[in-house]
């Protein structure tokens, strides 16, 4: 029968490059199974510990750790090899001291960062959907695939700082004039600019915005920033 589920493998040379992995060794690579980020933008939990942080040398060791409940993502125990870790996700390793987050920088769209303990259990999020449902309550679903039922007012492309694992909403960043963003996708991604003006979508084109970025000026769409603060970053990025 055919999986419904797709393939678990991927040939190494169609793997993206912020993985890390080497191209030659072998052919094929464990691949992201569909979850919370999308199959281009994340990076599988086995394939992250083997070949991005090199915690674990061999696939073999990296199931042994994922298996017995050694891995977190988030402050949830992921026990599958193919689950999609991505952007802002926190990841916690039985027995190492180091908490990591994944954020984008100058060099890849994905790279792992040290934070500290007190940030575990802090993430923004930003928003991609909303509804309204009963009693005046939204339904407000996130870039990472999870979503929360709150009275919160935000609007799509707002950026919500959460408490993981259990979503309690924190503080609403609006995606406006003046409130600092970071790049996440393009060739500028990792850099953190101020919103000067935020310009109307239109049939052809899409919403964004004229973002600052030292003495420079860009263009951007609004689906690839996300707002991370007023002043300057709500939680370590950098």
């Amino acid at each position: 029968m055919v999986s419904i589920a797709g393939s678990k493998k991927l040939k190494r040379q169609m793997a993206p490059r912020f993985w890390g992995i080497t191209r030659k060794s072998k052919r094929f690579v464990i691949t992201v199974r569909p979850g919370p980020h999308k199959k281009s933008y994340s990076i599988p939990t086995a394939v992250f510990l083997r070949d991005t942080l090199k915690i674990v040398a061999s696939l073999r060791e990296a199931k042994t750790a994922i298996y017995s409940g050694k891995v977190k993502i988030d402050g949830v125990v992921r026990k599958s090899l193919h689950h999609a870790i991505g952007l802002m996700d926190v990841i916690e390793l039985e027995n190492v001291p180091d908490i990591y987050r994944l954020v984008p920088s100058e060099e890849k769209l994905l790279k792992p960062i040290k934070i500290k303990e007190s940030e575990k259990s802090k993430k923004i999020v930003r928003v991609s959907s909303k509804t309204t449902i009963n009693k005046g309550k939204l339904q407000i679903g996130f870039h990472d695939g999870r979503s929360t039922i709150s009275d919160t007012k935000v609007n799509i492309g707002d950026t919500c700082l959460i408490q993981i694992p259990d979503q309690k909403i924190l503080e609403v960043i609006k995606l406006e004039a003046g409130c600092q963003c970071l790049v996440i996708r393009g060739t500028n991604a990792g850099q953190i600019g101020k919103i000067e003006s935020i310009e109307k979508g239109t049939f052809i084109l899409p919403k964004r915005v004229i973002l600052a970025l030292g003495d420079r000026k860009i263009e951007v769409p609004t689906d690839i920033i996300i707002a991370i603060g007023k002043e300057g970053p709500v939680i370590q990025i950098k």
